[in-house]
């Protein structure tokens, strides 16, 4: 790929890992909701907020870890990927997953945006999954989980 084009792709794919234009951003969702309402399940929904921001939070992680983890392990899914409990266990655990889930969100974007990172070479560690393949897994993770938590806002009565 021309190095402009390589460019300009990474600089697209940031742009929608941080929010896109077809999904509010997940810094504007969190905002909407108090930390009393977190581990509220609304009627008909197997999930809390806090539930689905987790899970979103892990896999991000997990997604990361792997891209750049020669002695990446899978966790177990789906126990390691949800959390048991509808609320986080205080204000300090809520406030320590915002902060992992935005710092490893900028790790996944510097990761996409070094051109020393080959979007297409399949990662050595792998089996046949790339860079990209990856990165559109992330986005494509967190539109869908972004629309869950709006829900929930909506069903609170947090968001119109």
């Amino acid at each position: 790929m021309e190095q402009a084009a390589d460019k300009q792709l990474r600089q697209q794919l940031v742009k929608h890992l941080e929010g896109g234009e077809a999904f509010t951003p997940v810094d504007e969702i969190i905002r909407n909701i108090p930390f009393e309402k977190l581990g509220v399940v609304s009627e008909d929904l197997p999930y809390s907020f806090w539930q689905q921001f987790y899970h979103l939070r892990f896999a991000q992680y997990d997604i990361l870890d792997f891209c750049r983890n020669p002695d990446y392990t899978s966790h177990n899914w789906p126990d390691d990927y949800w959390p048991d409990e509808p609320a986080p266990k205080n204000q300090q655990t809520w406030d320590d997953t915002v902060k992992a889930y935005f710092t490893e969100r900028d790790e996944m974007a510097a990761l996409i945006s070094d051109q020393n990172n080959d979007l297409l070479a399949p990662l050595p560690h792998g089996s046949g999954q790339t860079l990209l393949r990856e990165a559109l897994l992330v986005i494509e993770h967190t539109a869908y989980h972004t629309g869950q938590l709006l829900i929930i806002l909506r069903l609170l009565g947090l968001y119109k």
